[in-house]
């Protein structure tokens, strides 16, 4: 089974509720409370390369789209 394929498993444990939980139960997301994957971009849902400061909220991509529109300047 594939992770695209989800929505067929739980068509057929539907009528099992107790294979259905522990299903459930071992392949949900795990809960992040440290590390890369906690934080997503606001924009676009990436995880990786984050800027925090400032409270941005973005990641890198992202962040050099917007710069200029939330008041960045570029010095070269």
């Amino acid at each position: 089974m594939t992770a695209s394929d989800h929505r067929k498993a739980f068509k057929q444990l539907k009528a099992k509720p107790a294979k259905l939980a522990k299903f459930i139960k071992h392949n949900k997301p795990k809960k992040r409370s440290c590390g890369n994957a906690l934080r997503k971009c606001k924009r676009c849902g990436r995880n990786g390369a984050h800027i925090q400061k400032y409270g941005i909220g973005l990641c890198r991509q992202c962040f050099r789209e917007v710069a200029k529109n939330i008041g960045f300047k570029k010095y070269s």
